[in-house]
This record gives structure tokens, sequence and C-alpha cells, in this order.
């Protein structure tokens, strides 16, 4: 959806990215907003630190009874208001479109990156930690990004001020400008802990995310065995180790604001009564005391602004290196040949020379292992490598000189613990191109037309997550039509018939193999009834044809 309203260009990382580095890399992406939005920053906050002065310049013509001069200033001020309000709408426009740059951009490094990592993913990190990854941390960083266009037009409006100051009078330029870095370096002991503090808090909102995916994903065994209230006390003081962390947090955040507001207002006191008693020494009118007062208040905010802008950084920091460690700690298990060589057309043969396991193309093969038949099909579909010295060839090429991206498409692997993620069923069934085989026809097949038939809208029906809708037995059944509907040239299949009884299993295994007469198909599974359709069967290191 946000590559639909919002274009996200590429992001293009350092070999070896660190947290600012990852930061620098999401603002480069997109360069010309980032400065685009500074400068209309600058433009947006310029009224504001001339309004005070124009206003002065008003009052004092009023004190000289010059209405001509009243007009003018009161036109310059209402032009100033003017200016404002539509460069502030132009900047927050451009500032939500940095914030969907920084989050959506990360959010899509993450996704496309652990995508690549594939079926190793969940060995290598936690739940948790890649829903706190994709919901808070995301956040921080286009928080970071969205701040640019505030910061610097604060930090020139600063500086016009305190031009103006100075100029005026040079005892008020000097508080200005000394007194306003000092209470924002005063501010800085407190951004440290407060790091630390965040850095804290995100480790254990993963440990909590992770936990409670969890026990969701294993709540109906947690019933069976009544180890509810256990995982339940162990969810509660874990979310209480993150509350106390919050707070923590908040503390931190509470002190910072204070001194926002104390630091620089003390700066505000010590100008305003500094210009009275120069107005009240004749040094300067009536109107340039109005104007001090309203230079000083102002002042409050290009701090507040570097302030906000200092903890958005720090966050950004916090959450960049959690995305960096993510993408440098999980790695694909297996990598593209440098120069992939293509597969032949047609029908494929499958060899695995460590096992002994030869698939002639375009026949039914049962492979009757046991307990090892899985370790098998993970070499045949190249999900795992064969030992040193051994190979898996697929049409007489090694499948490790094969490009992954063509090998998943020529060759299917189907496990009976495929995973069902919630959705349409229809868009779960349906492979991604075109093939021969319809969906109605796979379930025919996979003997699940029952299931559909039971659906009260059919192949249209939202699927929960992991299919809790059906049982065990169906959702075997679905997975298998949803592999026989992918029509691959090579499809391997993992116990597709262990979790149905004897006579639906019959069904299943004369309809896959009339459907997938003159394809290759691998069938791992110790059933007589697949024995009795193959064409042949490899048991331990006997061939039977």
């Amino acid at each position: 959806m946000l590559s639909a309203t919002y274009p996200l260009p590429p992001l293009r990382l350092p070999a070896r990215p660190s947290a600012s580095r990852f930061l620098l890399a999401v603002f480069r992406a997109r360069l010309g907003t980032v400065l685009g939005a500074a400068a209309i920053g600058v433009v947006w906050a310029l009224p504001g630190a001339l309004l005070p002065l124009v206003v002065g310049q008003g009052i004092g013509a009023i004190g000289a009874h010059d209405g001509a001069a009243v007009g003018r200033w009161a036109l310059a001020a209402a032009v100033l208001g003017l200016v404002q309000t539509v460069f502030g709408t132009w900047l927050h426009f451009l500032n939500y479109g940095l914030w969907l740059h920084g989050a959506g951009t990360t959010q899509r490094a993450v996704s496309a990156h652990t995508t690549r990592v594939g079926a190793g993913l969940r060995e290598q990190t936690t739940t948790g930690n890649l829903v706190a990854v994709s919901t808070t941390d995301i956040n921080h960083i286009g928080n970071t990004v969205e701040m640019t266009g505030r910061a610097v037009g604060s930090l020139l409006a600063f500086v016009v001020v305190a031009v103006w100051l100075v100029s005026t009078s040079p005892l008020l330029g000097v508080v200005a400008l000394v007194g306003v870095p000092v209470a924002v370096l005063g501010i800085g002991p407190l951004l440290a802990p407060l790091q630390k503090r965040k850095a804290k808090q995100r480790e254990q909102r993963g440990d909590v995310n992770a936990l409670g995916a969890d026990i969701v994903s294993g709540l109906r065994i947690l019933r069976g065995i009544g180890g509810e209230r256990r995982f339940f006390a162990r969810f509660r003081e874990t979310s209480q180790r993150v509350r106390r962390a919050g707070i923590e947090v908040g503390k931190a955040e509470a002190w910072l604001a204070a001194a926002e507001i104390a630091l620089p207002g003390l700066v505000t006191v010590v100008i305003t009564w500094l210009g009275a008693r120069l107005a009240v020494a004749g040094s300067i009118d009536v109107g340039q005391l109005v104007a001090f007062y309203g230079v000083s208040a102002f002042l409050i905010w290009p701090v507040t602004a570097a302030t906000e802008a200092v903890g958005s950084i720090t966050s950004g920091l916090v959450a960049s290196r959690k995305v960096v460690a993510l993408l440098l700690a999980i790695r694909p298990k297996l990598a593209d040949p440098e120069n992939p060589v293509p597969l032949p057309e047609g029908p494929l043969e499958l060899v695995d020379t460590e096992s002994g396991v030869r698939v002639a193309p375009g026949r039914l093969t049962v492979v009757d292992f046991g307990a090892d038949g899985e370790a098998v099909a993970d070499r045949l579909a190249r999900f795992a490598d064969p030992a040193d010295g051994e190979a898996v060839l697929v049409g007489g090429v090694r499948a490790d000189h094969v490009a992954l991206a063509e090998l998943r498409r020529r060759v299917v692997y189907a496990h009976n613990q495929d995973i069902w993620f919630s959705g349409v069923l229809r868009e779960q069934l349906a492979p991604a191109r075109e093939t021969g085989v319809g969906i109605t026809e796979a379930l025919s097949a996979a003997d699940a037309d029952d299931i559909v038939a039971a659906l009260p809208d059919g192949v249209d029906e939202v699927i929960g997550e992991r299919g809790r809708e059906v049982s065990g037995g169906q959702r075997q059944r679905l997975n298998l039509a949803r592999a026989l509907a992918a029509d691959a040239d090579v499809l391997v299949l993992d116990e597709p018939t262990s979790a149905v009884d004897a006579h639906t299993e019959a069904r299943i295994t004369e309809r896959v193999a009339a459907l997938r007469r003159g394809k290759t198909t691998v069938v791992f599974s110790q059933s007589p009834l697949w024995t009795h359709v193959a064409d042949e069967v490899f048991t331990a290191k006997v061939v039977t044809v």
C-alpha cells in the first residue's frame, strides 16, 4: 500500500553498515525531499522569529503617533502569518512523506531480507524481535527522518534572532548567544541515561512479544496439559518488567521535558530583566522592550526543537542498531551461485548422490527412508546442501549451480507442516502465476472438495493464521491442493497424507498419480497406498520398479 501511494526508493547500504550509516543511507535515499523540507522549514520558522520584531516596531510607531507606519507593520505581521501558514502546511506534507519514507523503507528492507532468509529465519531470531522491529523501531526511524525540516528551520531562526539582538543590544545578544547554547548543553547529560533506558525497554519489549507469540501458537497444547496459569504468570512477570522499564524511560523523559522549559526559561528571564533595565535607562524604547520579550520567549522554541531532534536521533540510533543487528545476524543458509546455470526444459531428473536416490523424469517415485526421509527431501529441493563431496543433480545440473529463484519455481517442496497465513482461501491456494492446474482440479485431486463446500463462503472464505478453522487432516489436504495447483515440473511431497484415514488416502493417491502423470513427482511416505500407485519405490538402499 505504501509503495502504491508513496514510491519508496531503493536503500543502498554500505558493506559494513552501522546504526549511523543506516540512518545516513535512509536520508540519502530521498535526499531531495530532505533538502526541500529543510529549505521549507527555514521559510516556515523565520516568520516566527521576525514576528516579535515586527510587533515591536509597530508598538514603537504607535508611541510615535505614526498611523501610516502602524498600518505597514500590521500588514507585515499579517504577511508573516500567511507565509507561516502556507509553508507550515507544505512542511507538514513533506514531513509526513519523510516519515513514510523512513518507516516504509526500513520495513521493506527488513521484509526483503527476512524473505530471502526463508525457512532458516525461525532458527536465527525470535518472533518478538521481528514484531518489535516492524512496529516500534520503524516508527522511531521515521520520526528521525521527519524532524529534519523543523530542526534546520529552528537553527536558522535562532541565528536570525541572535543577529538582531547583537545589532540592537550587544549585551542582550551575548546573553542569548551564550545562554541558549548553554541551556541546550545543560540538557545533554540527560540524554545518555534516556538512550540507555530506551535500549533496555526495547530489549524487554522484544522478549514479551516473543513470549506472547509462543503462547498464542501453543495455546491448544497449553490447555491440554493445564499449563495456562504457568505461562500466564510468566507473561505477566515479563510484561511487568517492560512496564517498569517504561516507567524509567518516562522519568528520564520527564526530567528532559522539565529541563527544556526551565533552562531556556531562565535565559528568557535574564534577557527580559536586562531589557527592562535598558528601557528604564533610555537605551531602548518600549517597542524594542516588547520585541526583546517576544524574542526571548521565542527562543524556547528553537531549544525545544533542538531537544526534540536530539531525542529523535537518539531513539533512531537505538532502533537502527536493532535493524542493523537483524540484517547482519540473519543470513540465508543457502547462497545463490555467482554464475547460475539454467535448468533444461521439460520433466527433470533428480539425483542425490549422498543417499543414492535417483528419481526418473516424468515418473512418480516413492521414497521410504523413515526418519531420514525429510533430510533427503530437503536436499532434493535444496533447502539443505549435501555433505562435502556429494551433490544433488536436477536435470543433470548441480542444484547449487542453479539460481534459487528458478529452482523454487521448477522444484516445489510441500511439507505437511507448511504454515498458512491469514487471508482469503482462494488467494492462498492460487499460485502467483498461471498454471495448467486450476484450483477446483487441485482441490479434487487432494480430496478437499468437502472442506471448501462446508465453508460459508467456499474458496472466498477468510482463513485465520495457521488455518486454525480446520482440523489437522483438513489442513493437510489443503496443503496438498496448494502444492498441486503450482503444477511444478518437480513436486516433492513429504508425508502428504499422514493425517487422513485410509479411504481418503486411497482416493488421494489415485487422483494425484493421474493428475501428475508425465511430471516428476517424489513422495516421501511409508504408506503402502502410495507404493501401490508409484512407478518406482526406494526403500533405504533397495529400489523396487
